[in-house]
């Protein structure tokens, strides 16, 4: 091995001395210096860039041919991420380090130059394969499909970069001006605050990050909604610092990560999953328009299947109830059908006959509290199907049925008219 390491040292500076000669006697002596220096460094990095390329296209043609990626989803992943690239790269940056002494050992002010610059390029190639480190452990996540380790990972991987920055930065620079680390560091206790405030979003992010890939309330692909925003579509990606969603208009909207913890934030997705979707919409009616149902009312009525047997039956519980009871022939007094009450039994029984509605979820037609606009009529239920353009089929369908057959109950709808 020290005979291999001796041959290669013999080789370069062989190569070195000619290329110095050769310059010597060729070149105009004002100019030969730099010249030499040039050429010199043209060989050196023609030759990191020449085994940087074998040596890259013997590994990767491994990785490629000689591993089953789809049995090994860890090496599908360092390979994707191009980790080996950067391991390839740190050892021809080592060769450079190594050879740099034996090509210029004749320039010292050069050698000492090309040496930070070989360091600093070092610094660089260490921060690439930190990062791809980060991405081929996020790869090997999404092959998994395991979305809130993703996030997790996400949040994570963004704050090791932003201090992997930093950390390499002090680094670089002191290895450019000759500072001792010792000295940047520790004026860093004076800018703290500065520190913290700068970072503010950066360190939000990262706690909420974790936050929703421990709870597991949401993750990318979820359909939500948040109010504050008038946002509703799908999470397409959560980073340290921003989550974007993609709206059914296909717009795109971007909002602070740290919102997701601070912001309420309707979840959707179960929606789609389940494949229901809840219907909750109310019809308001003019309450002038109510009344007590006459014999003839209801006899007319009797012709609407969903509430004939209904109708029948009260009418015999009134009639009834009027035999056992003494009152004046006035008509509020006992108990009396009311056409508001008659079509809000229809309705029920409408959306509980209606095939598009979820058999086993709420079906409901309620009465809410009375506004100026007059009295809401609430129909609460769930459509089978989540998907938005036959989710608004089906809402249509029920209301523009409901809204005309008011008419048959001789019930008024509520319309605002406008004055210009």
């Amino acid at each position: 091995m020290k005979n291999e390491i001796q041959d290669t040292r013999d080789f370069l500076q062989n190569i070195s001395d000619q290329i110095h000669y050769f310059v010597r006697d060729h070149v105009y002596a004002d100019l030969a210096l730099p010249i030499q220096i040039m050429l010199k460094f043209l060989f050196l990095a023609g030759m990191i860039y020449l085994l940087d390329f074998v040596f890259k296209f013997i590994v990767n043609t491994i990785f490629k041919f000689f591993f089953d990626k789809e049995k090994f989803p860890i090496l599908k992943s360092i390979y994707d991420s191009r980790i080996t690239n950067s391991v390839v790269h740190l050892g021809a940056l080592n060769f450079a380090g190594y050879a740099l002494l034996s090509v210029f050992y004749r320039h010292p002010k050069s050698f000492a130059l090309l040496e930070i610059i070989v360091g600093v390029a070092t610094i660089f190639v260490i921060a690439g394969l930190l990062f791809r480190a980060l991405t081929a452990f996020r790869n090997y996540f999404v092959i998994k499909q395991d979305y809130y380790k993703i996030m997790t990972l996400n949040a994570i991987s963004e704050t090791v970069k932003i201090f992997g920055i930093f950390v390499l930065s002090v680094i670089g620079i002191c290895l450019i001006f000759g500072i001792k680390g010792g000295t940047i560091l520790g004026s860093l206790g004076a800018i703290t605050a500065v520190l913290v405030l700068v970072f503010r979003d950066t360190i939000l992010g990262f706690v909420t990050g974790l936050h929703v890939a421990t709870s597991k309330n949401m993750k990318v692909g979820d359909w939500i909604s948040i109010p504050k925003y008038s946002i509703e579509g799908n999470i397409t990606e959560i980073n340290l610092l921003t989550t974007k969603i993609t709206n059914f208009d296909k717009t795109v909207s971007t909002i602070p990560t740290y919102d997701l913890l601070t912001t309420e934030i309707k979840n959707l997705q179960v929606m789609s999953e389940s494949n229901t979707r809840r219907i909750k919409k109310s019809i308001y009616f003019n309450i002038n328009s109510f009344k007590f149902l006459t014999d003839e009312d209801i006899e007319r009525l009797k012709e609407i299947n969903l509430i004939a047997d209904y109708l029948e039956e009260k009418r015999q519980e009134i009639k009834k109830e009027k035999e056992n009871v003494s009152h004046n022939d006035k008509e509020i007094n006992g108990r009396q059908l009311t056409n508001i009450g008659v079509f809000r039994y229809y309705a029920q029984k409408y959306i509980e006959n209606d095939p598009d509605i979820e058999k086993s979820g709420a079906r409901m037609v309620r009465q809410l509290e009375i506004t100026p606009q007059g009295l809401p009529l609430e129909i609460y239920c769930f459509a089978n199907d989540s998907k938005w353009e036959h989710f608004e089929q089906i809402q249509a369908d029920i209301f523009d049925h409901l809204l005309v057959a008011s008419k048959e109950f001789e019930l008024q709808v509520m319309q605002v008219s406008v004055k210009v």
